[in-house]
């Protein structure tokens, strides 16, 4: 039985805490148990998701073909199931990954199920889009445009890696095919949604730079103000056309099937990876595209 539970971290540990968690002073911290999710009822759960946005106490989990909306408590020590739907259809139907939106004030979930995914409106438990045959085999994982609204992005056992646009999902705006394998993971970068990061089963972690697809297709947008006839030049000259989508780069440091990639919260530049043979890689963005995104 795959479950659930919440638990809070240390005090010490929480952000904005200056002590250094290495210090060899420090003793080990314990975390505290505050509730168990309890899905006897639903099956196993597959995936759990806090709201991005708010007070920390909405949870969605998929368990099996159930999709719960879960309410903390005031105390945090009881978890309330507050709404829920279920896939229905031919077969046993289940869910294989979720992500909650940032946009359009928390209220939408997309979940993937087999090759299908969906979109779901927390407020009422409807369905509010579907996208049918989105890849050729088994969606593995979704990640939301932190900046664009209605754009998502999946990937999947057909090896490719889909950009959506769920006003209109009847076919996907760009489609990535770098793996040769599953592609386990997609993340969009928090601050530069150009930046795509995708793990994969062919053991490599490959860096994409979706620029045409991207909140700033023509870069930073500069105060006119703040430029000389030179510098405007170059810069009427550089907004012309979007740079070209491509690859960036190919990490191979892992000998094994890669299960996740993510970026820092903390820092736009850095990432890590994680496989199946144990190894944790974290890399950087190379300074020369940092330098070219930022200037």
């Amino acid at each position: 039985m795959t479950c659930a539970a919440v638990w809070r971290m240390p005090k010490e540990l929480e952000s904005g805490s200056h002590e250094s968690p290495d210090d060899s002073s420090s003793t080990t911290q314990t975390l505290e148990l505050l509730c168990h999710l309890d899905n006897t009822a639903h099956g196993n759960m597959a995936c759990v998701t806090w709201e991005p946005m708010g007070d920390g106490k909405k949870i969605i989990s998929l368990a099996d073909n159930h999709l719960l909306l879960w309410d903390l408590q005031e105390s945090s020590s009881q978890a309330v199931l507050s709404s829920s739907t279920a896939l229905e259809g031919k077969g046993q139907l289940k869910f294989t990954s979720g992500r909650w939106s940032p946009h359009h004030n928390c209220t939408q979930v997309a979940t993937a199920n087999d090759t299908t995914i969906r979109g779901w409106d927390t407020r009422n438990m409807s369905q509010i889009y579907c996208i049918e045959n989105a890849h050729g085999q088994l969606v593995r994982d979704l990640d939301f445009n932190p900046n664009k609204q209605y754009y998502l992005a999946s990937c999947g056992d057909d090896c490719k890696v889909k950009f959506w646009d769920t006003r209109n999902v009847g076919e996907p705006v760009k489609t990535l095919d770098e793996h040769s394998h599953w592609v386990w993971n997609v993340r969009y970068n928090h601050s530069h949604d150009q930046l795509i990061l995708t793990g994969s089963s062919d053991s490599r972690v490959i860096l994409s730079n979706m620029v045409s697809i991207s909140s700033e297709p023509f870069g930073h947008l500069v105060d006119e103000d703040d430029l000389s006839d030179q510098e405007e030049h170059h810069q009427e000259e550089k907004s012309k056309e979007p740079l070209p989508d491509s690859v960036i780069a190919t990490y191979e440091e892992h000998e094994d099937s890669v299960y996740a990639v993510e970026w820092s919260s903390a820092d736009p530049w850095l990432f890590a990876s994680l496989s199946y043979d144990g190894r944790l890689v974290i890399n950087r963005v190379p300074r020369a595209l940092k330098y070219h995104i930022l200037l």
